[in-house]
């Protein structure tokens, strides 16, 4: 034979028009895997995985009804699974060994399996709790965790890893607690799971001292948080109140209220708002007054003169005022401290009617200039003084500053005094509307 035959008959052998390839199918699709061969001629083509045997020649030799030969020797694999990854191999069966070799992965979603699978944990107040999210899926998923409509008890918005663990927990840590699984296959999946913290009655009052009137009508309240939920008792003094014509007990979620309708006399005193549940009892007092409530004050710091100060001040009360207690010093500042000069007291005469705020004026004269003061009210009515006001301080202006008084200190002068002008009295009404 010579060489140019046997160079026609190598040409003539089978070869592949395609090559081998690496192939990501996500779970469930459907993956094409090519094999064209030229000049097959009487040559069997096969496909294997592994030692099985797919196909032979057009012959399907596996009972997978998912696997198929389309467009000659293509081999279709539709719906695949987690198991079909692997090297697929197309071969020539002419003693040559000649192969082609196709690698398939298969990329699967993230699925989560919580522990425990109920996603409901519950545990006991200054305990540990380890809550956990078993993600799987291909690539292997990264796991956030966060917290629905909230915070982790660490600040942090989210953190990464399979499992959380919360040590020292309170009732701040209960809440729907989410994992979220992502590998970058399908979109990312989130599951809830449930933290519930047994722990024994806490109490937040609203007010610690409520004012009130004869005849009028007083509302205490307390905001109680405990599981297993409290039961909730009133109690006047030490004796445990039942609901009457004139008392009503009402609860809205985790908000107590005990209401009192026509005030009287006897109603005023201690009360206390008392839970209990399985693991223990709680206990917050509220004193219910007829006492003025403590004097806020109204003036701007700085003085508008050199020598004197208008203070301003408010006080609540339902009865009027008997008497008020005014009391004013300096503070003598140096470089390295500051000390207090001697209290001066001054007994204000309030103002007569039947309102219920109390809008009073004082010109503090013969004061320094360029100094600080500080200052503290009480007032007094038929059932007694109320609490000493928060210290005040006030600024005097310097030498520099013009000694005359303003238009609009006179007429604080003015409003003091028992004859008040109306256009005074607009202005103390206003000035009123605007501090409530």
């Amino acid at each position: 034979m010579n060489p140019e035959g046997n160079a026609m008959t190598a040409s003539n052998l089978p070869r592949f028009m395609t090559r081998g390839q690496n192939y990501r199918v996500v779970n469930g699709d459907t993956l094409v895997l090519p094999c064209e061969v030229e000049n097959l001629g009487n040559y069997v083509l096969l496909w294997r995985r592994g030692s099985s045997v797919l196909t032979a020649d057009k012959i399907m030799v596996t009972r997978d009804a998912r696997f198929r030969l389309v467009e000659g020797f293509n081999l279709e694999i539709s719906k695949v699974r987690p198991q079909d990854a692997g090297d697929y191999v197309c071969q020539i069966g002419d003693g040559d060994n000649k192969d082609q070799i196709h690698t398939v992965e298969i990329l699967v979603p993230p699925t989560i399996r919580t522990s425990p699978a109920s996603g409901q944990l519950t545990a006991r107040n200054a305990g540990t709790v380890t809550l956990e999210c078993k993600a799987s899926g291909n690539p292997v998923p990264s796991v956030l965790w966060s917290r629905k409509d909230n915070n982790l008890p660490s600040g942090e918005k989210t953190k990464e890893g399979f499992s959380i663990t919360l040590e020292k927990i309170d009732r701040h840590h209960a809440g729907v607690y989410q994992c979220t699984a992502n590998n970058g296959v399908g979109k990312p999946i989130t599951v809830d799971m449930q933290l519930d913290v047994l722990y024994p009655p806490e109490i937040e009052v609203e007010k610690s001292w409520v004012h009130c009137g004869e005849g009028y009508e007083a509302q205490l309240v307390c905001v109680v948080y405990g599981e297993p939920a409290p039961n909730i008792m009133w109690y006047q003094n030490s004796f445990m109140l039942d609901p009457t014509e004139r008392r009503t007990m009402e609860s809205r979620g985790n908000k107590h209220t005990l209401t009192l309708k026509n005030v009287q006399a006897a109603d005023f005193g201690n009360y206390s708002c008392v839970a209990e549940n399985s693991l223990g009892k709680s206990k917050k007092h509220m004193e219910l007054s007829g006492r003025p409530s403590p004097a806020k004050f109204r003036s701007t710091p700085f003085s508008r003169t050199r020598d004197s100060y208008n203070l301003t001040w408010i006080v609540e009360s339902y009865p009027p005022l008997d008497e008020v207690r005014l009391l004013y010093r300096k503070i003598l500042m140096n470089d390295t401290h500051q000390r207090h000069g001697k209290w001066h007291e001054l007994i204000v005469h309030p103002p007569h009617g039947d309102n219920l705020f109390h809008l009073m004026y004082y010109n503090i004269r013969g004061l320094e200039a360029s100094s600080v003061y500080e200052a503290i009210a009480q007032a007094k009515n038929r059932y007694g003084w109320n609490e000493v006001s928060d210290l005040y301080q006030f600024y005097t202006r310097g030498s520099d500053y013009p000694s005359e008084p303003s238009l609009e200190d006179m007429e604080l002068v003015a409003a003091a005094s028992p004859r008040m002008t109306i256009t005074t009295a607009i202005l103390v009404f206003a000035s009123l509307v605007i501090a409530l």
